[in-house]
């Protein structure tokens, strides 16, 4: 991402959390696009105007994949609370509390962790990212509706999946487990992320 087109983004975040309303802007793309670091720039640019919710947050634990035997497509749409991420979405639209608690993906342990994450009622707008804010199959389907916009973040995949590769072996996967699992888990999951890319507001080309 250049500074120009980060100044650009500053500012269509910036204006959204202008009319004094709680907006919620989700940042969609497929795994390893860079939305977490989009997002957490944007957020940081707007200076306690905007609080972070990623989408990861809600995770299944690993002992329910163990159980659904789901463990190898951790990372698929089936493999997320998405009922729980849209009543939280729900809740966050229209603040009623002095603050609300989102859960956070801990990447070191590889599993969810309630309560980590405060955003405050007076915060006028919550950045929300995730691979699956444009998927439009089953509990899915309800999340768009509830975020006044979202971009989707389009990296090249011969930047993309070395990215990826390299953030798994960076928590702890050996290589070839990190090849492997890029080829059979985060590739599947990445073309479904793909088909929603039309229906974004704003494709974001990093770079």
């Amino acid at each position: 991402m250049t500074p120009a087109v980060a100044s650009s983004l500053v500012d269509r975040a910036r204006a959204l959390a202008a009319d004094g309303r709680r907006r919620l802007l989700g940042i969609a793309g497929a795994p390893g696009a860079g939305k977490s670091t989009l997002a957490g720039q944007i957020v940081d640019a707007l200076d306690g105007l905007a609080a972070l919710v990623p989408m990861d947050g809600f995770h299944l634990a690993q002992s329910e994949l163990d159980r659904l035997g789901r463990t190898a497509r951790k990372g698929a749409p089936d493999t997320f609370d998405a009922a729980g991420y849209t009543a939280l979405l729900t809740r966050l639209r229209t603040p009623r509390e002095p603050a609300v608690y989102a859960p956070a993906f801990d990447r070191e342990i590889e599993e969810p962790v309630a309560g980590s994450i405060r955003v405050a009622a007076d915060v006028p707008l919550v950045v929300t990212e995730g691979n699956y804010l444009l998927h439009d199959e089953g509990e899915w389907a309800a999340v768009r509706p509830l975020l006044d916009e979202v971009w989707f973040v389009d990296l090249d995949d011969a930047v993309r999946v070395p990215r990826l590769i390299r953030r798994h072996m960076r928590f702890g996967k050996e290589r070839s487990h990190a090849e492997r699992w890029v080829r059979d888990s985060d590739e599947p999951n990445a073309r479904l992320v793909s088909r929603g890319r039309a229906r974004a507001d704003l494709v974001v080309r990093p770079g």
